[in-house]
């Protein structure tokens, strides 16, 4: 890098080329007043509030020094007489317009701070006349009697995270902040991610739990921790600030999956901890609480089916229950589900329990519900379930594909960098049935119909073969199976597959050109993809263009499945699944088998376990009857709820270890309080294969236990002679027998916070960017695997005329267990609806807030419809989150053969209008 010799201050000093004078002067420790400039991540200089103005030798006029750059020889004084003068006469005309310090909304702001620092803390100038506060939306209070006009909250919404919904309107001295066309900020299109909060500095921009009825400040941490957000699998750090053994708020922190930036759920979804159905004593079913699969448990008072245990008697009970079931009617008579949302520590010993104590591999997670598919295909053509890029690999790309995901609704943070990209110049290609947010942002949406992904994507590879785009060198390097492919493909042109898509064949064409012709193309999918029963083909076909192409194992190319709970990936990684020992060693093999029995002391079973929906089939068959379910909410987010709840109430002996009375435990015999996420200290490993540490924060409530003890303690009573202080403990062992771990260890974690794997060496960062040189196959090569079209398992008739989809809203996350307790996420959409195209609803005569009626060959459920023109005609989406309208009481079961995955996007149902029951008087 080009370094340039300037003076500041007397000094001599370096600055690196295109370094401005006040970054310079921070590195040299000397502190320049700044407002409108945030030397935070991704926030440009804009030199309006000219609180950083220095001399320049020689020039007539100060400067800003947050924007200007030195040259060679200059001389800057940055608290000369004339520079310092400036600096107080910018601060006391800012002073003059402020409300009086201590009443103002933030007296311990960044304002207040530089305020005092040049010591000027009061004015000799009249106040302008100022706004009305606006204190409309749940989180958030504006206060623009404080806004000093910086436009840091505009950048932050612009720029940043690129909502576009702050903006300065009118002119002179009636110019102000706006939202949208001068709403109120709760009215407004603000998704609530609070950058502008966490940028604003002076309070006019402030979140309302620390304000009191007079908009001024009252709630101060009295301390912070940094660990990080529990929800999706972006794996954002973040400061919690902590009073009174209560978590305050939520602030981003520069991690680097996040680089401060959160979401509505990150930022201020925190309080589900604090909600007072927050279980803290261990709970054993009564005598004489029957189990019926439609029982209703209110969670708020537990006691019409439970009673209170000490934790000896609800563990002896726990376990005696399980032996008995193993003992009597053998192994394969249990069966456990661990949890997503827990550390990879709580995974690795959850499933060891289950081979070794329970003596089964009949255990596995919410994987199976969103990427065992694609986990399925890439694990058969590349021998990695693994990302091969982070999503910031977005930044560097020319073309970026989303096919089957809504990153603004599911990884709002991912997807900011996404649209950071797009706004940079790549050509951004959305692929989805339904229109979204990041549509926006696209060079195209291609709105394909729904359950055609293969036709699409067959489509687009037979363009690039057929037009000579493949990458030949990369082919006859990298990969092996092409042959075949280019002799199946021949069939799939894009005339022929026009009808079966929806989608021209001209814009087939024009998507597959740019996609093999630029410099470097990334695909990222989600559970559009993968929850299909053809869910393992569709990832087959997305590999199959990286491998034809050569667009993986590059910076700006690669194959990148978004993650959806914030863990699947580590616990998948530890071993959570019934076909994999960790690290996906199958069970199967007897050389990656017996490390494991020597490190455990311990036979294992050598044939594979049941997955999610097979358990359930196998409780009905009567095979299986004991299980112990951690954190995981089957009675929610399983397909065909009333199978599923049925089988849990059949059970003979159910263990439900959680944080809540979910509809899960219902049906349990014992309930045993878990700590949450802020709760513990573990390792979480993201969607980018950053193993992070995260930290306990607070303790749990009342007589709650860590996950972690809970987890031995019914080991030491099933016979598991295992002795582990703490999560370390349990890391280091896990290293012995991860290959993915080589060179992380746990004093490395607690020393940087974040390590990505694979890590080539102890004092080196880890791989990012993986498979550049090949893959980790028997041969090196990548494998193609042709795919052949495939339709859903249940298609629209005429008596199921339209097509059913679930998904997700951007406040609430999975099953709702957590999200819905939080109270701002709650206000903000605190009801179940359906979502239907405006043409659909004109036809069926029914408007916004109406019930209707869907019914599905498997269940009904009356919900209110809401109008989206993203929903294309002749579907209904719905959000799985609702207890009150279960989603999954309509969903389809039937399974991808090689996933084992359901077909959750897609099934047969019949939507009518039906009249709003009023409650009787």
């Amino acid at each position: 890098m080009t370094k340039i010799q300037f003076e500041l201050d007397g000094k001599q000093v370096e600055a690196i080329n295109g370094e401005t004078i006040w970054q310079v002067a921070k590195r040299q420790g000397r502190e320049i007043p700044h407002l409108c400039y945030s030397p935070e991540p991704d926030y440009r200089p804009d030199g309006n509030c000219r609180a950083c103005m220095v001399e320049v030798e020689g020039e007539r006029v100060l400067a800003a020094s947050c924007k200007r750059t030195p040259s060679v020889g200059m001389k800057v004084k940055s608290a000369s007489a004339r520079a310092v003068a400036a600096q107080k006469m910018v601060m006391e005309l800012l002073v003059a317009d402020q409300p009086a310090r201590e009443t103002s909304h933030d007296p311990d702001s960044k304002f207040w701070h530089w305020a005092e620092k040049v010591e000027v803390t009061e004015s000799r100038f009249p106040a302008a006349e100022r706004w009305q506060g606006d204190s409309s939306h749940p989180a958030m209070s504006v206060n623009l009697d404080a806004c000093i006009q910086c436009g840091l909250c505009v950048r932050a919404c612009r720029e940043v995270q690129v909502n576009d919904v702050i903006g300065m309107a009118y002119r002179s001295h009636e110019s102000k902040i706006v939202f949208d066309f001068d709403d109120p900020m709760g009215e407004s299109t603000c998704v609530a991610c609070g950058e502008c909060v966490q940028a604003c500095p002076t309070g006019a921009l402030m979140p309302s739990v620390m304000l009191d009825e007079n908009q001024t400040r009252v709630t101060y941490p009295d301390k912070k921790v940094d660990s990080l957000c529990p929800f999706c699998g972006v794996g954002c750090q973040v400061t919690y600030e902590v009073k009174d053994e209560k978590i305050i708020y939520a602030e981003g922190r520069d991690g680097p999956a996040n680089h401060n930036r959160l979401c509505v759920k990150g930022r201020f979804g925190f309080d589900y901890i604090h909600h007072p159905h927050r279980l803290t004593k261990p709970l054993v079913r009564l005598a004489n609480a029957k189990k019926d699969s439609n029982d209703q448990v209110d969670p708020a008072n537990p006691f019409t089916h439970f009673r209170e245990a000490s934790w000896e008697e609800a563990l002896d009970i726990a376990a005696k229950g399980l032996v008995k079931i193993r003992d009597e009617k053998g192994v394969k008579a249990l069966a456990g589900f661990g949890s997503a949302k827990g550390s990879n520590e709580e995974a690795y010993l959850f499933q060891k329990l289950v081979r070794t104590g329970f003596g089964s591999n009949n255990v596995d997670h919410c994987t199976r519900l969103c990427h065992a598919s694609s986990v399925a295909a890439l694990m058969e053509g590349l021998n990695s379930g693994a990302v091969s890029a982070p999503f910031a690999a977005a930044m560097d790309a020319e073309v970026i594909i989303v096919i089957g995901a809504n990153p603004t609704v599911n990884h709002p943070v991912a997807a900011t960098f996404i649209k950071n990209a797009a706004k940079r110049g790549a050509k951004l290609i959305v692929m989805d049935p339904r229109r979204q947010s990041l549509s926006r942002h696209a060079h195209l949406h291609l709105a394909f119909k729904a359950g055609s992904d293969v036709a699409m994507l067959n489509a687009m590879i037979h363009t690039i073969i057929t037009e000579g785009l493949t990458d030949e060198q990369y082919i006859a390097g990298y990969t092996e199976g092409f042959d075949d492919l280019k002799e199946r493909i021949k069939e799939f042109t894009p005339e022929k597959m026009e009808p079966i898509c929806g989608v021209p064949a001209e814009t087939l064409r024009e998507v597959a050109r740019m996609y093999a012709r630029s410099r470097a193309s990334l695909i990222f999918w989600g559970m559009g993809i993968s929850q299909h029963v053809h869910g393992t083909d569709n990832a087959r076909c997305l590999i199959a263009l990286a491998l034809i192409t050569g667009q993986i194992g590059r910076p700006g190319t690669g194959l990148h499945p978004l993650r959806g709970q914030n863990n699947v990936q580590g616990a998948s990684d530890a071993g959570l699944i019934p076909m994999f020992l960790p690290d996906y060693q199958p069970v199967g093999r007897t050389d990656l088998r017996e490390p494991f029995e020597k490190l455990w002391h311990q036979e294992i079973d050598p044939v594979r376990g049941l997955t999610v929906v097979e358990i359930m089939n196998a409780i009905h068959a009567g095979e299986i009857t004991g299980m112990y379910i951690e954190g995981e909410n089957p009675a929610m987010s399983d397909p065909d709820l009333q199978h599923a709840r049925e089988a849990l109430a059949k059970l003979d002996h159910l263990v439900v270890q959680d944080l809540f009375v979910t509809e899960t435990a219902f049906h349990a015999d014992v309930i045993l309080p878990a700590s949450a996420f802020a709760e513990k200290s573990g390792t979480f490993t993201n969607t980018d294969r950053r193993v992070q540490l995260a930290r306990e924060v607070i303790k749990p409530p009342g007589d709650a236990r860590q996950d972690l003890w809970i987890i031995q303690e019914i080991a030491k009573r099933m016979g598991l002679d295992w002795r582990y202080d703490g999560p370390a403990d349990v890391f280091t062992e896990m290293t012995e027998v991860m290959p993915s771990l080589k060179n992380i260890t746990w004093e490395r974690l607690v020393r940087e916070g974040a390590v990505t794997y694979p890590v080539d060496d102890p004092h080196l960062p880890g791989n990012e960017i993986i498979f550049t040189t090949g893959f980790p196959t028997e041969s090196g090569r990548g494998k193609i695997v042709p795919a052949h079209v495939i339709a859903p398992d249940e298609v629209p008739d005429d008596e199921y005329p339209m097509v059913f989809s679930t998904g997700r809203v951007l406040e609430h996350w999975h099953t709702g267990s957590m999200t819905r307790r939080s109270s701002v996420l709650d206000q903000l959409e605190p009801e179940a609806v359906a979502f239907m195209s405006p043409k659909d609803m004109r036809r069926m005569q029914v408007w916004p807030g109406d019930m209707v009626r869907l019914e599905t060959r498997r269940g009904a459920v009356e919900v209110k419809v809401r109008s989206d023109r993203d929903v294309p005609e002749n579907m209904v989406f719905m959000p799985f989150c609702y207890a009150e309208a279960a989603a999954n009481l309509l969903t389809n079961p039937a399974l991808d053969p090689f996933g084992k995955i359901p077909e959750f996007k897609f099934c047969a149902v019949r939507a009518e209008r039906t009249e709003v029951r009023t409650a009787a008087e």
